[in-house]
């Protein structure tokens, strides 16, 4: 191969590290912005998470982006972070989910959630962790409301997390199964 060759195929291989380091600029406070603003941003980071997300082989980070989607877009939550989350709901949790019911709520085994994350960090847009909850089958799990939470790092790594600090949020939501429902303003309803 000539050294033309070389330089175009090497220029290629980089082209998505380049896609992959784009910058997702932010102006003002990141509490301020609008709907657009949000969309806009998330339109410019999703990619990048995704595939950073996917980086290990992870089955969810492989497949949640073809679950039920369940907000029109990403909204800061405080008890991750003051993180922007979006959250999908794999096929056995969507149903149910969608509903946002605030008592009674019984998730069914083998439900499956998963929440990107972003935040805002001098001025640009971040990837954080995926958050993982998956409903596991009744007395498998009682300190945490049977549900196991995992998370995975921007490159896809395992995240380091303890069940009871999970839980320990969550089970504030006891009545809706540890279920902390996207912001309502942004909620999708069931079909």
């Amino acid at each position: 191969m000539t050294s033309r060759l070389k330089l175009i195929a090497g220029l290629l291989a980089l082209a998505p590290l380049a896609a992959f380091a784009q910058e997702c600029p932010v102006e003002g406070d990141p509490l301020d912005l609008g709907d657009d603003a949000v969309s806009a941003l998330y339109d410019c980071i999703e990619a990048r998470m995704a595939e950073g997300y996917a980086a290990n082989g992870d089955p969810v980070a492989a497949e949640y982006r073809s679950w039920q989607v369940t907000s029109t877009r990403p909204a800061l939550a405080g008890p991750h972070g003051e993180r922007f989350l979006q959250t999908f709901a794999n096929g056995i949790a969507a149903d149910q989910y969608l509903k946002f019911a605030e008592e009674g709520v019984e998730m069914p085994a083998g439900s499956v959630l998963a929440k990107e994350s972003f935040a805002v960090k001098d001025g640009k847009a971040v990837p954080g962790p995926l958050f993982i909850m998956t409903k596991l089958e009744a007395g498998e799990a009682p300190d945490a409301g049977d549900w196991l939470y995992a998370a995975l790092m921007p490159n896809g790594k395992d995240m380091k997390i303890q069940q009871s600090f999970c839980a320990g949020c969550h089970l504030n939501w006891a009545a809706q199964d540890s279920l902390a429902y996207p912001m309502e303003d942004v909620r999708l309803t069931s079909q």
